[in-house]
């Protein structure tokens, strides 16, 4: 009554053991996929660690750099500023991990909220009553009335480029994973299965528990069972290469260190640019939105200030050295996994499962 292993010989073997050994090779053709896998995969882990721990560290460092802007060059809003400093950093953060969400929205809520601090601070320091009502029109007034003039624009081109390529990466590796999970779990076709028992167990029925498969013979049953998971080759080599040009991209003029270290400057700029634009923003400000209560008294608003660029840029982009080199590392580690999905038929008939120094071996049929 054996459906696999028929032979003419008498045999040790039935109908109850050939299903025990088609369990055994699917678990075993798992495990030897895995085991094949676990290198890449393991690569692929540590370095998405590493990139989202690197992503984290510089827009940490760039917050704090941009927070103290306000508290060395305005003060007189500094606390109230805060918050959307902080809000504008989370929004980037969930962006480059792939929330639904854009960095022109997060920027221009930025802006949106700090118009009101540089107009009451700032522009009109006497200002007492910024009711909810007046903030609000502020905030709606800022787009129309433009008080940060290109510079608001400008810092979202810089940073669509450099956090565009840092999302995408993030999004490739999390898809490279995904890829590999899959291949790991595909279930092996009842006619596979047979012809793995077949190759690897039907010796045995015959009490021939020492001989090995033929290579060519393998490498027959292999590349038959993994014929979808073959197909992957020609997707999986445009994968890498795509890889290749996002880590160049983020590695060249959209350097993601380079362009958080700007928002700095850019939003000092904006800053600058309204506050000379006093006098003309305040008369637009009064016909949309009314004239706040004032305090008595002779107030001015704080003086223009220019803060340079300090050195800490220097020294950050320094400390991330050690990110460019990782990219090198890992595209060059991914590029040698090329032909992964081509050879694995290959690899999984190499070692132990053949005989390759034999002049005696298993053809399917019998001992040649």
């Amino acid at each position: 009554d054996l459906q696999i292993c028929q032979h003419q010989a008498p045999t040790c073997c039935t109908k109850k053991m050939e299903e025990s050994y088609q369990a055994a090779v699917r678990r075993e053709r798992t495990q030897s996929i895995q085991a094949l896998n676990f290198e890449l995969k393991y690569m692929i882990v540590g370095h998405i660690t590493a990139f989202q721990e690197a992503f984290e560290t510089s827009l940490r460092f760039a917050e704090n750099h941009t927070s103290s802007l306000f508290e060395t060059a305005y003060r007189a809003m500094a606390k109230e500023a805060a918050e959307p400093v902080k809000e504008l950093f989370t929004d980037l953060s969930l962006y480059i991990l792939g929330a639904e969400t854009t960095v022109e929205s997060a920027v221009l809520r930025f802006f949106d909220s700090l118009f009101p601090l540089v107009y009451s601070r700032l522009i009109n320091p006497g200002i007492t009553d910024l009711s909810e009502d007046y903030t609000e029109c502020l905030r709606l007034t800022r787009q129309d009335i433009n008080p940060f003039g290109h510079y608001s624009k400008n810092m979202v081109t810089e940073l669509s480029k450099s956090l565009w390529a840092s999302r995408m990466l993030s999004q490739a590796l999390s898809l490279g994973i995904e890829v590999i999970n899959t291949t790991e779990h595909a279930a092996l076709t009842k006619e596979c299965s047979r012809a793995l028992v077949k190759m690897q167990y039907c010796p045995h029925c015959q009490g021939l528990t020492l001989i090995r498969p033929c290579v060519g013979y393998c490498l027959n049953v292999m590349r038959g069972c993994l014929a979808s998971v073959s197909e992957l080759d020609a997707q999986w080599r445009e994968y890498i290469s795509t890889l290749e040009y996002l880590t160049n991209e983020m590695a060249a003029s959209h350097d993601l260190e380079i362009a958080l270290m700007g928002i700095r400057n850019s939003i000092n700029e904006a800053i600058l640019h309204a506050q000379l634009n006093g006098p003309q923003l305040s008369a637009t400000v009064d016909k949309v939105c009314g004239q706040p209560k004032q305090e008595e008294g002779n107030l001015s608003s704080d003086n223009v200030v220019s803060v340079k660029e300090v050195t800490e840029t220097q020294r950050f982009v320094m400390a991330h050295t050690s990110l460019n080199n990782k990219r090198r590392e890992f595209i060059s580690y991914m590029k040698r996994s090329r032909t992964f999905y081509a050879s694995i038929a290959e690899r999984l008939c190499d070692g132990d499962l053949v005989m390759r120094d034999s002049s005696t071996c298993w053809n399917g049929e019998d001992v040649v």
